[in-house]
């Protein structure tokens, strides 16, 4: 008995906001093409996944939008984006459409076609561990599988009757157990025996413009107090090198210069002894990288009132390496130093990193523990995190198509 046709050239969509988004699903795209070899790919993502021959019908930039206040701006053209998107894909019928991420966006559409009958998956949970866990049964409406990057987030979605997989964190496979700052160093011809503050304040130009002076002020001041500090600053981006290049002209122009990176921020936190960044992914990354940290944050006033005000989050910390050392059983107290809102602040940051320059029996006991969270986030799981994905896809495939 030979395979449904549909299952041998089988339409896989994909949606895919922000460029994390892209890479996840280029990663998925060749995981899938190894099960389905004349699967076709639709739907909208980034150079990444186009590379992998996906044939993206929409700019992957119309969803990278970051904060309420943005979302609410942008609002009338992403509801069209959706009606049109949501019209298409009923009409092409999918054997699954896959929402990577961008929840605000991509849930709404994954629950209009699971109420038509497609098959529906949602790839990265919204942060259910952090605020409104109740979410995670409307994502249940939306999706029939929500694949998860962290350990405790199947559990939380148990409570609430829906089906969920831990298929690891794809970051966790991208760096080693065990980090090479000597070699990093000579890539970035950074002293060996130098210290060493990697400053990292965002890859936008909205968290450049709210953190980048704070963190450049920081850093003066921690260079101040350490003598032959070398600071790191990597670039993102063409547009927030400009910003950056426009805040650090007051800055000294000798060899302990800052050093303005074109991206490299992987090297750059390699490289480091700390490092200073804003909350998110990034904090992930330094972590894997086992490198000690100090968090800042600040996001628009707006958007913070509407948390507070709501009462919306459920979490009184912040920082991903905080929340999943907490997760993991490595205590209660905070992990990394994170200041967030009013309290990120040039004084109150710099007093952080130079804490942590000057304690080397504290920075040891972190890299220890980050030791154990990268270990946690591979789940002691066989292979890479794309091709788990891509299984616990295909098993949906298959059951629902078979």
């Amino acid at each position: 008995m030979t395979e449904p046709p549909h299952l041998e050239s089988p339409l896989i969509a994909i949606l895919a906001g922000e460029e994390s988004g892209d890479q996840l699903g280029a990663d998925l795209i060749v995981a899938l093409r190894q099960r389905y070899p004349q699967a076709r790919f639709v739907g909208i993502g980034g150079a990444r996944m186009q590379r992998e021959g996906f044939d993206s019908w929409y700019d992957i930039r119309e969803l990278s939008l970051f904060g309420f206040s943005e979302v609410v701006r942008h609002l009338p053209r992403l509801l069209r984006l959706r009606k049109a998107l949501v019209a298409r894909l009923l009409q092409a019928r999918p054997a699954v459409v896959v929402g990577i991420d961008a929840p605000d966006f991509n849930l709404g559409v994954e629950r209009r076609l699971k109420q038509a009958g497609v098959l529906t998956v949602h790839y990265v949970s919204p942060s259910v561990w952090a605020w409104r866990e109740q979410r995670a049964e409307k994502i249940g409406r939306s999706a029939r599988r929500v694949l998860c990057l962290f350990p405790m987030e199947p559990a939380i979605y148990a409570k609430h009757g829906v089906d969920a997989r831990f298929v690891g964190h794809p970051l966790a496979d991208r760096f080693a157990l065990v980090s090479d700052r000597v070699g990093a160093r000579d890539a970035l011809q950074l002293p060996q025996q130098a210290p060493v503050l990697a400053v990292l304040p965002g890859s936008r130009l909205s968290e450049v413009g709210r953190l980048g002076q704070v963190f450049i002020d920081a850093a003066n001041r921690v260079a101040a107090a350490v003598p032959g500090l070398r600071v790191v600053i990597p670039a993102a981006n063409p547009q927030v090198r400009a910003r950056l290049e426009a805040l650090l002209a007051g800055s000294p122009r000798d060899e302990t210069a800052p050093l303005l990176l074109d991206g490299h921020a992987h090297e750059a936190m390699l490289a480091a002894d700390v490092v200073l960044l804003a909350s998110g992914t990034a904090t992930l990354e330094a972590m894997l990288a086992k490198r000690p940290m100090v968090v800042g944050y600040r996001v628009a006033p707006l958007s913070y009132r509407i948390a507070r005000l709501l009462k919306m989050l459920k979490t009184d910390v912040y920082a991903l390496p905080n929340i999943l050392a907490r997760a993991c059983g490595l205590g209660d107290g905070l992990l990394v130093p994170e200041l967030m809102q009013d309290d990120c602040t040039a004084d109150q940051l710099a007093a952080a990193i130079l804490a942590l320059f000057r304690d080397s029996e504290r920075r040891g006991a972190i890299v220890a523990a980050f030791e154990q969270l990268h270990q946690a986030l591979r789940g002691g799981l066989e292979g890479h995190a794309g091709d788990r994905a891509a299984a616990a896809i295909a098993e949906l495939i298959d059951e629902s198509h078979g």
